[in-house]
């Protein structure tokens, strides 16, 4: 778990704390990666296994037809095997597939916990994925028509400095206080009211 039950707790107390002064309602998600990039590790392979009879040209040695075969088949074997260690995927996958795949989940995330369906369109969602550093925070048309997006992205860029350096606890816990400072300001409570659940939803 990348937070235990107590630090979820703690994330789940802060939401209450804020949605106590605010019509909006937060949720915040973690995962820990947005995709499994099965082909990743398996592209990389069979592109350096590619490489082998040219590397073999240079070699003082000279190998059958079915001998070099076998050779391709053992180093693509042998890297997609290597290129499945976490770490060494995550280095392998390009930045905008970690980030494209990380900001589809987000989205769709938006939508399963039905932030779109609030009252007056004041769902916030702080969404989280561990292995690719990815912070987004994604508001309905209610919130959206209060605060520039400006500001958020403010708050995204701290929080993501927070996940980069392993401290996703208080990157929450930084982020919930900074969004209820502008939500409690430009969204204050007209009524009390709790649509969403407030704990930290894990995927």
């Amino acid at each position: 778990m990348l937070l235990n039950e107590e630090n979820q707790k703690r994330v789940a107390r802060a939401i209450a704390a804020i949605e106590k002064d605010t019509d909006a309602e937060l949720v915040t998600v973690l995962a820990r990666q947005a995709d499994d990039y099965r082909y990743i590790p398996l592209m990389w392979a069979a592109l350096l296994s590619l490489l082998v009879p040219l590397v073999l040209a240079f070699l003082p040695i000279w190998l059958s037809a079915l001998e070099t075969l076998l050779a391709q088949w053992t180093v693509l074997v042998v890297l997609a095997l290597l290129f499945r260690w976490p770490p060494l995927m995550m280095a392998l996958v390009p930045r905008r597939v970690k980030q494209w795949r990380a900001a589809n989940l987000a989205r769709r995330t938006f939508l399963d916990q039905g932030l779109h369906h609030t009252k007056n369109g004041t769902g916030m969602l702080i969404f989280v994925s561990e292995a690719e550093h990815y912070v987004e925070i994604l508001v309905d048309r209610g919130i959206a028509a209060e605060v520039p997006d400006e500001r958020w992205k403010s708050i995204v860029d701290t929080f993501t400095g927070h996940v980069k350096q392993g401290e996703v606890l208080n990157g929450f816990l930084e982020c919930i206080a900074s969004c209820g400072d502008e939500l409690i300001t430009k969204l204050p409570a007209t009524e009390q009211k709790n649509e969403l659940p407030n704990h930290l939803v894990i995927l």
